[in-house]
């Protein structure tokens, strides 16, 4: 898991009973397809987990998952933000790892 620089300027995210994808249009120009893996709270913060998928629609080969702030407007419109403290960062990637863990755990 890397720290993600990619600011994204807008996020598609369909309604609840369709797929569970994402794209995100970047700084750069340049769009990004992700899987949803979780949204999860950290400290009454609200947080995403996007796998990006590769031109085929395949998870990435190094296993690269980007976190972001999320929070929706009145309307249910969605927003991400990035993380840029570091502290912030890494209690937001601990809880991401823990929530791996219990998946893992759960299947079992």
């Amino acid at each position: 898991m890397s720290k993600n620089n990619n600011q994204p300027t807008e996020a598609q995210i369909p309604e609840e009973d369709s797929d569970i994808m994402v794209t995100l249009s970047l700084d750069d120009g340049s769009t990004a397809e992700c899987e949803i893996l979780t949204i999860f709270d950290v400290a009454d913060r609200n947080y995403i987990a996007l796998l990006p998928l590769d031109e085929n629609a395949e998870p990435n080969e190094e296993g690269e998952v980007f976190l972001y702030r999320y929070s929706e407007d009145e309307e249910g419109n969605p927003s991400l933000e990035n993380i840029e403290d570091d502290d912030e960062y890494e209690a937001v990637a601990d809880r991401f790892d823990e929530l791996l863990d219990e998946a893992e755990f759960d299947e079992q």
